[in-house]
């Protein structure tokens, strides 16, 4: 067989199916048994590498984690219970007391309350800089232990040079860690750029159905293998057997998903743009050129929209676009700066990072990009018309 395969190749084939089962079973079990005394003194040991608890290692897990190192070309992969357990776990190893990590602005909100509350109680400082200002980010870097990227970004959708920031945080001996979860490695493989390790939140694009919660990182073995003994089993984020099986199925339809997303997200997103009453678009398919290593993008994009928009009447009149955070699914949905901008929850990284107060981030779906389009055009044209109360005024 050819040692370069497709991404619709490895996420569709299997090898060493038990009862050659074309869908791998589950293992649902919490532990393993031994079949004597010498094959138990041997595991533990570290002689030989078998499961013995789900904890720490689980047949199931195991295969989606072992595909998605093959999906980033990583040497391998540890899947958690949540985007957040595997950003805390990651981080958590590398930084201590002490040290200090350089964080891009617009972060993923919760990495950014994570690097506030835990973090700073942990005596971990952290620096946030522009991306987009490589003299700033190699300002920030000298003495270091982090460099922490996201690209492109979940809330402004800022697309970055991952490569050239990544380059200047080995020049300066510091560890790059990247949120893949907005391209998948279908779009951008940041690996292959330089960057140390990537994560993902795989409640998104990686499961794809809007029913499963976990988390991934993937990278040289050794920064893996770290993380799956210095944090995994004491912060017991683990993925569940069943939430693995989950994401093994959702990876199935990976790439075509992202191709479906990529081309209803272009039609939105220009059309959007001129529309009259949207006053920009922050998506990557609107730029002259993509960055280096970015090949495609998702269906996760934001809009501002003029004074004349009320945006909850917009919100209101949508039809197939839902009111609902995360993004990824099937499903398209939307979420306002307004609402994002009256969290209670501090730090509101929001406000942190100056997010525009007349700014709609939505998540294109599945369900066609001519029905979605009209479904946003007439909810502005519903939302640009005055209210009968006013009229009557």
């Amino acid at each position: 067989m050819t040692s370069f395969l497709l991404p619709e190749t490895i996420v569709a084939h299997d090898h060493d199916v038990p009862l050659d089962a074309v869908v791998p079973p589950i293992a649902q079990t919490s532990l393993f048994t031994f079949r004597d005394y010498d094959e138990m003194l041997a595991t533990y040991r570290g002689e030989l590498a078998r499961p013995v608890y789900s904890r720490g290692l689980n047949p199931t897990v195991r295969a989606f984690e072992e595909k998605l190192a093959q999906l980033e070309g990583a040497e391998d992969a540890c899947a958690f219970g949540s985007g957040m357990a595997a950003i805390s776990a990651t981080v958590l190893t590398f930084a201590g007391p002490g040290d200090r990590i350089v964080a891009l602005e617009s972060i993923y909100p919760d990495a950014y309350r994570f690097f506030e509350t835990l973090c700073a109680r942990f005596g971990i400082q952290v620096d946030y800089v522009d991306g987009s200002d490589p003299d700033a980010v190699e300002a920030a870097l000298p003495g270091a232990r982090l460099l922490y990227l996201e690209s492109p970004t979940s809330w402004v959708i800022e697309a970055h040079d991952v490569g050239a920031l990544a380059a200047l945080a080995r020049r300066h001996g510091v560890l790059s860690v990247i949120d893949n979860s907005w391209a998948t490695p279908i779009f951008q493989q940041p690996l292959g750029l330089g960057v140390d390790i990537v994560l993902h939140s795989a409640s998104k694009y990686l499961g794809g159905h809007s029913d499963v919660v976990a988390g991934v990182i993937a990278g040289p073995k050794a920064l893996v293998t770290r993380v799956r003994n210095e944090a995994l089993p004491y912060l017991g984020g683990k993925c569940s057997p069943m939430d693995g099986w989950l994401l093994l199925r959702g990876l199935r339809t990976l790439p075509l998903r992202m191709k479906a997303h990529q081309e209803a997200a272009a039609l939105i997103a220009d059309r959007l743009a001129a529309h009259p009453q949207v006053t920009s678009v922050a998506h990557p398919s609107r730029l002259a050129t993509l960055p280096p290593g970015l090949t495609g993008w998702s269906g996760l994009m934001s809009f501002a929209v003029s004074e004349r928009i009320h945006i909850p009447r917009f919100c209101n009149a949508l039809r197939l676009f839902r009111l609902g955070v995360s993004w990824g699914g099937h499903e398209s949905l939307v979420v306002p700066a307004q609402v994002v901008l009256s969290q209670a929850a501090p730090p509101n990284a929001a406000l942190a990072f100056n997010m525009d107060p007349r700014s709609v981030r939505i998540h294109v779906g599945l369900e066609g990009a001519e029905p979605l389009w009209a479904d946003l055009s007439a909810a502005l044209d519903a939302a640009a018309a005055p209210s009968q109360d006013t009229a009557r005024s």
